[in-house]
Protein backbone atom coordinates (compact mmCIF):
# COMPACT_ATOMS: atom_id res chain seq x y z
CA UNK A 1 0.00 0.00 0.00
CA UNK A 2 1.36 3.48 -0.94
CA UNK A 3 2.16 5.72 1.90
CA UNK A 4 -0.37 8.94 1.82
CA UNK A 5 1.51 11.67 3.41
CA UNK A 6 -0.63 13.61 5.38
CA UNK A 7 -0.80 17.34 4.00
CA UNK A 8 0.69 19.79 6.22
CA UNK A 9 -1.31 22.43 7.97
CA UNK A 10 -0.48 25.78 6.44
CA UNK A 11 0.81 28.14 8.97
CA UNK A 12 -0.94 30.92 10.61
CA UNK A 13 0.11 34.31 8.93
CA UNK A 14 0.73 36.64 11.97
CA UNK A 15 0.62 40.47 12.38
CA UNK A 16 4.52 40.24 12.29
CA UNK A 17 4.33 38.45 9.10
CA UNK A 18 2.83 41.38 7.79
CA UNK A 19 4.60 43.30 8.78
CA UNK A 20 8.10 42.52 7.59
CA UNK A 21 6.36 42.05 4.54
CA UNK A 22 5.43 45.61 4.64
CA UNK A 23 8.54 46.81 5.95
CA UNK A 24 6.44 48.55 8.95
CA UNK A 25 6.73 47.69 12.29
CA UNK A 26 4.30 45.79 14.11
CA UNK A 27 2.65 48.26 15.99
CA UNK A 28 1.78 50.21 13.18
CA UNK A 29 0.66 46.82 11.17
CA UNK A 30 -1.65 46.15 14.00
CA UNK A 31 -3.09 49.34 14.66
CA UNK A 32 -4.15 49.31 10.98
CA UNK A 33 -5.38 45.66 10.56
CA UNK A 34 -7.54 46.25 13.51
CA UNK A 35 -8.40 49.57 12.45
CA UNK A 36 -7.90 51.22 16.06
CA UNK A 37 -8.17 54.87 17.12
CA UNK A 38 -4.80 56.08 16.55
CA UNK A 39 -5.41 54.83 12.52
CA UNK A 40 -6.60 57.94 11.86
CA UNK A 41 -3.21 59.22 12.26
CA UNK A 42 -1.78 56.98 9.83
CA UNK A 43 -0.79 58.07 6.04
CA UNK A 44 -3.37 56.54 3.43
CA UNK A 45 -0.02 55.26 1.87
CA UNK A 46 1.11 53.85 4.80
CA UNK A 47 -2.02 52.07 4.93
CA UNK A 48 -2.31 50.55 1.20
CA UNK A 49 0.47 48.94 1.66
CA UNK A 50 0.06 47.40 4.73
CA UNK A 51 -3.58 46.05 3.46
CA UNK A 52 -1.61 44.92 0.58
CA UNK A 53 0.81 43.12 2.34
CA UNK A 54 -1.99 41.42 4.46
CA UNK A 55 -3.77 40.42 1.52
CA UNK A 56 -0.97 38.72 -0.92
CA UNK A 57 -0.19 36.77 2.63
CA UNK A 58 -3.56 35.71 2.94
CA UNK A 59 -3.73 37.19 7.13
CA UNK A 60 -7.26 36.78 8.91
CA UNK A 61 -7.56 38.19 12.47
CA UNK A 62 -7.87 35.84 15.10
CA UNK A 63 -11.90 37.68 15.60
CA UNK A 64 -11.69 35.08 18.91
CA UNK A 65 -8.76 36.91 20.46
CA UNK A 66 -8.95 40.28 19.56
CA UNK A 67 -12.72 39.76 21.16
CA UNK A 68 -10.99 38.85 24.70
CA UNK A 69 -8.43 41.68 24.29
CA UNK A 70 -11.47 44.33 23.65
CA UNK A 71 -14.53 42.77 25.05
CA UNK A 72 -16.23 42.92 22.04
CA UNK A 73 -16.81 39.80 19.53
CA UNK A 74 -19.40 41.61 16.67
CA UNK A 75 -22.38 38.78 18.10
CA UNK A 76 -26.01 40.09 18.29
CA UNK A 77 -28.73 38.12 20.24
CA UNK A 78 -31.86 37.27 18.27
CA UNK A 79 -34.46 36.06 20.47
CA UNK A 80 -38.01 35.03 18.63
CA UNK A 81 -40.86 33.15 20.61
CA UNK A 82 -41.46 31.36 17.53
CA UNK A 83 -39.98 31.21 14.45
CA UNK A 84 -43.04 29.25 12.58
CA UNK A 85 -45.12 32.69 12.93
CA UNK A 86 -45.38 34.35 9.66
CA UNK A 87 -45.15 37.54 11.60
CA UNK A 88 -41.63 36.80 12.18
CA UNK A 89 -40.32 36.25 8.38
CA UNK A 90 -39.35 39.42 7.11
CA UNK A 91 -38.65 40.94 10.13
CA UNK A 92 -35.56 38.50 10.82
CA UNK A 93 -35.14 39.44 6.75
CA UNK A 94 -34.76 42.73 7.80
CA UNK A 95 -32.66 42.22 10.96
CA UNK A 96 -30.16 39.74 9.01
CA UNK A 97 -29.53 42.41 6.00
CA UNK A 98 -28.51 45.12 7.98
CA UNK A 99 -26.30 42.80 11.01
CA UNK A 100 -24.81 42.09 7.78
CA UNK A 101 -23.99 45.15 6.62
CA UNK A 102 -22.93 46.72 9.61
CA UNK A 103 -20.68 42.84 10.34
CA UNK A 104 -21.96 41.56 12.72
CA UNK A 105 -23.24 38.17 13.20
CA UNK A 106 -26.60 37.47 14.46
CA UNK A 107 -27.21 34.42 17.09
CA UNK A 108 -31.08 33.24 16.30
CA UNK A 109 -32.65 31.34 18.90
CA UNK A 110 -36.61 30.38 19.31
CA UNK A 111 -38.23 29.77 22.62
CA UNK A 112 -41.01 27.68 21.13
CA UNK A 113 -43.41 30.12 22.97
CA UNK A 114 -41.74 28.29 26.55
CA UNK A 115 -40.85 30.69 29.10
CA UNK A 116 -37.73 28.77 30.40
CA UNK A 117 -36.57 27.98 26.78
CA UNK A 118 -36.18 31.35 26.83
CA UNK A 119 -34.68 32.50 30.00
CA UNK A 120 -32.69 29.55 29.75
CA UNK A 121 -31.33 31.13 25.89
CA UNK A 122 -31.01 34.57 27.42
CA UNK A 123 -28.35 33.35 30.02
CA UNK A 124 -26.74 31.16 27.27
CA UNK A 125 -26.70 34.31 24.99
CA UNK A 126 -24.79 36.22 28.12
CA UNK A 127 -22.42 33.67 28.99
CA UNK A 128 -21.31 34.28 25.03
CA UNK A 129 -21.29 38.16 25.77
CA UNK A 130 -23.20 39.37 22.92
CA UNK A 131 -22.99 43.17 22.22
CA UNK A 132 -26.80 43.41 22.35
CA UNK A 133 -30.58 41.62 22.00
CA UNK A 134 -33.03 41.96 19.86
CA UNK A 135 -36.42 40.34 21.10
CA UNK A 136 -39.36 39.93 18.89
CA UNK A 137 -42.10 39.71 21.00
CA UNK A 138 -45.10 38.25 20.53
CA UNK A 139 -48.32 36.97 23.17
CA UNK A 140 -45.86 35.65 25.67
CA UNK A 141 -44.94 39.33 26.42
CA UNK A 142 -48.14 39.60 28.32
CA UNK A 143 -46.04 38.33 31.17
CA UNK A 144 -44.35 40.96 32.65
CA UNK A 145 -41.62 39.43 34.06
CA UNK A 146 -40.02 38.34 31.17
CA UNK A 147 -39.05 42.33 30.48
CA UNK A 148 -37.56 42.54 34.08
CA UNK A 149 -35.35 39.34 33.05
CA UNK A 150 -34.30 41.37 30.35
CA UNK A 151 -33.98 44.94 32.80
CA UNK A 152 -31.11 42.84 34.51
CA UNK A 153 -29.06 42.14 31.55
CA UNK A 154 -27.56 45.21 31.56
CA UNK A 155 -26.62 45.30 27.25
CA UNK A 156 -28.38 47.35 24.95
CA UNK A 157 -31.93 45.60 24.52
CA UNK A 158 -34.41 46.23 21.54
CA UNK A 159 -38.00 44.82 22.00
CA UNK A 160 -39.76 44.72 18.43
CA UNK A 161 -43.52 44.53 18.54
CA UNK A 162 -44.44 45.73 21.87
CA UNK A 163 -44.65 48.97 23.31
CA UNK A 164 -42.65 50.15 26.65
CA UNK A 165 -42.02 52.51 29.69
CA UNK A 166 -38.87 51.66 29.88
CA UNK A 167 -35.87 53.31 30.58
CA UNK A 168 -33.49 51.02 29.67
CA UNK A 169 -34.91 49.32 27.17
CA UNK A 170 -35.59 50.62 23.55
CA UNK A 171 -38.64 49.47 21.01
CA UNK A 172 -39.93 49.47 17.57
CA UNK A 173 -43.59 49.09 16.96
CA UNK A 174 -45.77 50.23 14.38
CA UNK A 175 -48.73 52.96 14.53
CA UNK A 176 -51.73 50.11 15.40
CA UNK A 177 -54.50 52.74 16.19
CA UNK A 178 -54.13 55.01 12.83
CA UNK A 179 -53.68 51.46 10.99
CA UNK A 180 -56.89 49.87 12.27
CA UNK A 181 -58.66 52.87 11.81
CA UNK A 182 -57.77 53.41 8.20
CA UNK A 183 -58.98 49.76 7.63
CA UNK A 184 -62.34 50.45 8.93
CA UNK A 185 -62.19 53.84 6.78
CA UNK A 186 -61.51 51.55 3.73
CA UNK A 187 -64.69 49.56 4.42
CA UNK A 188 -66.73 52.20 5.06
CA UNK A 189 -65.58 53.95 2.12
CA UNK A 190 -66.67 51.20 0.09
CA UNK A 191 -70.44 51.08 1.43
CA UNK A 192 -70.41 48.89 4.30
CA UNK A 193 -72.72 49.80 7.57
CA UNK A 194 -73.38 46.57 8.67
CA UNK A 195 -69.58 45.44 9.97
CA UNK A 196 -68.53 42.26 12.20
CA UNK A 197 -65.14 42.43 14.18
CA UNK A 198 -63.17 39.45 15.31
CA UNK A 199 -60.92 41.42 18.13
CA UNK A 200 -57.68 39.97 19.14
CA UNK A 201 -57.35 38.77 22.60
CA UNK A 202 -58.21 41.10 25.87
CA UNK A 203 -55.19 41.37 27.33
CA UNK A 204 -53.22 41.58 24.25
CA UNK A 205 -51.64 45.83 24.01
CA UNK A 206 -52.07 45.73 20.29
CA UNK A 207 -55.48 44.29 20.31
CA UNK A 208 -56.35 47.15 22.49
CA UNK A 209 -54.90 50.24 20.34
CA UNK A 210 -56.34 48.68 16.92
CA UNK A 211 -59.90 48.88 18.92
CA UNK A 212 -58.74 52.34 20.00
CA UNK A 213 -58.52 53.24 16.33
CA UNK A 214 -61.67 51.47 15.04
CA UNK A 215 -63.66 52.91 17.74
CA UNK A 216 -62.05 56.99 16.81
CA UNK A 217 -63.09 56.39 13.24
CA UNK A 218 -66.43 55.24 14.06
CA UNK A 219 -67.15 58.12 16.10
CA UNK A 220 -65.46 60.61 13.58
CA UNK A 221 -67.83 58.88 10.54
CA UNK A 222 -71.09 58.07 13.19
CA UNK A 223 -70.69 54.51 12.66
CA UNK A 224 -72.45 52.51 15.04
CA UNK A 225 -70.64 49.37 16.39
CA UNK A 226 -73.41 46.70 17.30
CA UNK A 227 -72.17 44.97 20.28
CA UNK A 228 -73.55 41.58 18.66
CA UNK A 229 -71.16 41.58 15.79
CA UNK A 230 -68.23 42.14 17.96
CA UNK A 231 -66.62 38.43 19.04
CA UNK A 232 -62.70 38.32 20.92
CA UNK A 233 -59.95 36.03 20.62
CA UNK A 234 -59.05 34.20 23.27
CA UNK A 235 -56.48 34.87 25.69
CA UNK A 236 -53.67 32.65 24.99
CA UNK A 237 -50.13 31.93 24.79
CA UNK A 238 -49.77 30.83 21.03
CA UNK A 239 -49.94 32.85 17.87
CA UNK A 240 -50.15 30.09 15.30
CA UNK A 241 -53.82 28.85 16.40
CA UNK A 242 -55.12 32.46 14.54
CA UNK A 243 -56.38 30.47 11.45
CA UNK A 244 -58.52 28.02 13.99
CA UNK A 245 -59.77 30.41 16.33
CA UNK A 246 -60.58 33.10 13.17
CA UNK A 247 -63.24 30.21 11.96
CA UNK A 248 -64.61 29.53 15.10
CA UNK A 249 -65.35 33.18 15.63
CA UNK A 250 -66.72 33.73 12.60
CA UNK A 251 -68.82 30.57 12.80
CA UNK A 252 -70.08 32.01 16.24
CA UNK A 253 -71.17 35.44 14.29
CA UNK A 254 -73.21 33.47 11.63
CA UNK A 255 -74.69 31.63 14.61
CA UNK A 256 -76.06 35.20 15.71
CA UNK A 257 -78.42 35.41 12.80
CA UNK A 258 -76.83 39.11 12.71
CA UNK A 259 -76.37 40.34 8.92
CA UNK A 260 -73.32 41.67 8.14
CA UNK A 261 -71.84 42.50 4.76
CA UNK A 262 -68.02 43.01 5.75
CA UNK A 263 -65.62 41.72 8.88
CA UNK A 264 -62.56 42.92 10.13
CA UNK A 265 -60.55 40.81 11.48
CA UNK A 266 -57.35 41.30 14.42
CA UNK A 267 -55.17 40.11 12.10
CA UNK A 268 -53.76 38.40 8.54
CA UNK A 269 -54.28 34.78 9.86
CA UNK A 270 -57.54 35.36 11.66
CA UNK A 271 -58.72 36.88 8.69
CA UNK A 272 -58.10 33.63 6.59
CA UNK A 273 -59.97 31.26 9.07
CA UNK A 274 -62.82 33.57 8.77
CA UNK A 275 -62.75 33.54 4.80
CA UNK A 276 -62.49 29.48 5.42
CA UNK A 277 -65.85 29.75 7.90
CA UNK A 278 -67.68 32.24 5.68
CA UNK A 279 -66.88 29.69 2.29
CA UNK A 280 -68.17 26.69 4.23
CA UNK A 281 -71.08 28.59 4.91
CA UNK A 282 -71.83 29.44 1.12
CA UNK A 283 -70.99 33.15 2.08
CA UNK A 284 -68.89 34.61 -1.22
CA UNK A 285 -66.00 36.56 -0.46
CA UNK A 286 -66.33 39.73 -1.36
CA UNK A 287 -68.85 39.23 -3.55
CA UNK A 288 -71.46 38.82 -0.63
CA UNK A 289 -69.05 39.81 2.10
CA UNK A 290 -65.88 41.60 2.41
CA UNK A 291 -62.75 40.96 4.53
CA UNK A 292 -59.94 42.87 5.90
CA UNK A 293 -57.12 41.90 7.94
CA UNK A 294 -53.71 43.09 9.45
CA UNK A 295 -49.77 42.13 9.30
CA UNK A 296 -49.77 41.57 5.50
CA UNK A 297 -48.08 38.66 6.00
CA UNK A 298 -46.69 36.82 2.90
CA UNK A 299 -49.70 34.15 2.60
CA UNK A 300 -51.89 37.13 2.42
CA UNK A 301 -50.65 38.12 -1.09
CA UNK A 302 -51.30 34.03 -2.22
CA UNK A 303 -54.59 32.77 -0.81
CA UNK A 304 -57.52 33.20 -3.15
CA UNK A 305 -59.24 36.13 -2.81
CA UNK A 306 -56.05 37.53 -1.72
CA UNK A 307 -56.48 39.37 1.29
CA UNK A 308 -56.78 43.26 1.58
CA UNK A 309 -55.00 44.25 4.82
CA UNK A 310 -52.91 46.63 6.98
CA UNK A 311 -49.25 46.17 5.84
CA UNK A 312 -46.49 46.46 9.05
CA UNK A 313 -42.86 47.57 7.54
CA UNK A 314 -41.82 44.21 9.07
CA UNK A 315 -38.04 44.43 6.92
CA UNK A 316 -38.13 48.07 7.61
CA UNK A 317 -39.17 47.02 12.21
CA UNK A 318 -35.98 44.74 12.01
CA UNK A 319 -33.42 47.62 10.41
CA UNK A 320 -34.98 49.92 12.59
CA UNK A 321 -33.95 47.73 15.54
CA UNK A 322 -30.74 46.90 14.27
CA UNK A 323 -29.70 50.51 13.90
CA UNK A 324 -30.71 51.39 17.69
CA UNK A 325 -28.91 48.37 18.87
CA UNK A 326 -25.63 49.59 16.63
CA UNK A 327 -25.96 53.14 18.46
CA UNK A 328 -26.59 51.98 22.09
CA UNK A 329 -23.14 49.63 21.12
CA UNK A 330 -21.05 52.12 19.67
CA UNK A 331 -22.24 54.41 22.58
CA UNK A 332 -21.06 51.86 25.12
CA UNK A 333 -17.75 51.46 24.02
CA UNK A 334 -16.84 55.21 24.15
CA UNK A 335 -18.17 55.13 27.66
CA UNK A 336 -21.06 57.55 26.47
CA UNK A 337 -25.09 57.25 28.25
CA UNK A 338 -27.41 56.06 25.80
CA UNK A 339 -31.13 56.75 26.32
CA UNK A 340 -33.82 54.16 25.68
CA UNK A 341 -35.49 54.74 22.16
CA UNK A 342 -39.01 54.10 21.73
CA UNK A 343 -39.68 54.47 17.57
CA UNK A 344 -42.98 54.32 15.92
CA UNK A 345 -43.17 53.27 12.22
CA UNK A 346 -46.61 53.98 9.82
CA UNK A 347 -48.78 51.04 8.45
CA UNK A 348 -49.51 50.70 5.30
CA UNK A 349 -53.15 49.91 3.31
CA UNK A 350 -52.99 47.25 0.63
CA UNK A 351 -55.84 46.86 -1.07
CA UNK A 352 -56.57 43.34 -2.68
CA UNK A 353 -59.11 40.86 -3.64
CA UNK A 354 -61.01 40.45 -0.55
CA UNK A 355 -62.62 43.77 -0.41
CA UNK A 356 -65.49 45.24 -2.65
CA UNK A 357 -67.61 47.87 -2.72
CA UNK A 358 -71.23 46.89 -1.22
CA UNK A 359 -73.74 46.06 -4.32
Amino acid sequence: MANIKAKKPKPTITIRDVAEESGFSATTVSIVLNNAPLARYIPPQTKTRIQKAAKKLGYHPNIFARSLRSKRNHTVGVMVFDVTDPYCTLILRGIEKSLYQASYLPILTDAHNDRGRFERYLEMLLERRVEALIVLANWLFIDINLLADLEKSEIPTVIIGRELESKSISSVIVDEEVGAGAALGHLHGLGHRKIAFVRGPKALMSAKKRWKGIQKFAQDAGLDLDPKLIVDLPDQLSPNVGVEDGYKMTEELLKRKRGFTALMAFDDMTALGAIRALTKAGVKVPEQCSVIGFDDVIPSALMVPSLSTVRQPMEAMGATAVSIAMDAINARAENHEFAAVQRKLPSELVLRESTRSLP
